[in-house]
């Protein structure tokens, strides 16, 4: 009972186990949960809901972790399911909009473009923050339907800007591609739709992908992001110089442009060797 029948618990179930000439050394995430007694006590099955509860908020401290129910994780279980049913609906109501953040050149300095970042605007809450509501629609699987929602709206927006200020010039909207959207069947035919019910001009729409998406299927990523371009888009290539930043395979993919990460850009006028690396890359 209490802590020290956790701890030997822990001790019994976390020695290494040997399994095909390796050590395996497994860890214990640990939830616990009072049974009271009297004529109100909760059955069997509800104490396993709330011991559930307590291990998933083990979980979520880090590889193992111990946690206790209390009333707590049930406000924080049922602000969850909340927030989760009224994320659903909001595709569905038109909560999620893009707004759109300029992108500016710096020789000339007109807006040459903009990038369009997801906004969720709930009816009680506000603007939810960004970190929030997409780790969220990753967990529940909506990434996908937010990115075909924000390539269509940016789209349509882009183009009625292009209308009513066809002295703008050639401007253009990226949208950020969730990871692993590139693999996603149909990826293709939509943006190619999209851009032909906008009537954007080609490039106009741009997509941006982080290396480790390219990473994963060099091969299978150069076939998809092709037929992207052939499709109508332009591409990017997303926080350059943070993974493996090869040059063998950016020869090989029909990027338009190279977004280099930020920490190179922000430590560039103090740091000689981040100034090298941008110098280099612009080069």
């Amino acid at each position: 009972s209490g802590a020290s029948g956790s701890e030997r618990l822990r001790e019994a179930l976390e020695q290494p186990l040997r399994l095909a000439g390796f050590d395996i050394y497994p860890t214990l995430s640990i939830g616990a949960v009072t049974a009271e007694g009297g004529p109100d006590a909760p059955d069997a099955a509800e104490l396993l809901r709330r011991v559930e509860l307590a291990v998933e908020q083990a979980k979520q401290a880090g590889r193992g972790g111990a946690a206790a129910y209390g009333r707590a994780l049930e406000t924080d279980s049922l602000s969850r399911l909340a927030l989760e049913a009224d994320l659903r609906n909001a595709f569905v109501r038109g909560e999620i909009e893009p707004f759109f953040q300029p992108i500016v050149n710096l020789g000339t300095g007109a807006v040459a473009g903009f990038e369009a970042l997801a906004r969720w605007r709930h009816p009680r809450r506000g603007l939810v923050p960004p970190d929030e509501f997409l780790t969220l629609a990753d967990e529940m699987g909506l990434m996908n339907e937010l990115g075909l929602l924000m390539m269509t709206e940016a789209s349509r927006q882009l183009a009625e800007w292009l209308h009513r200020h066809p002295s703008a010039g050639r401007l253009f909207c990226s949208v950020n591609l969730s990871v692993g959207e590139i693999e996603r069947a149909h990826l293709v035919e939509d943006v190619a739709r999209i851009i032909k019910e906008a009537g954007l001009p080609r490039g106009a729409l741009k997509l941006e992908v982080t290396e480790g998406d390219i990473m994963r299927d060099t091969a299978r990523a150069a076939e998809v992001l092709k037929a992207l371009r052939e499709a109508g888009a332009s591409l990017a290539l997303d926080d350059f110089g943070t993974g493996f930043s090869s040059l063998s395979y950016l020869a090989k993919l029909p990027f338009d442009t190279l977004k280099i990460d930020r920490y190179f850009v922000l430590t560039m006028d103090k740091d000689e060797g981040s100034a090298k690396i941008v110098k280099s890359v612009v080069n």
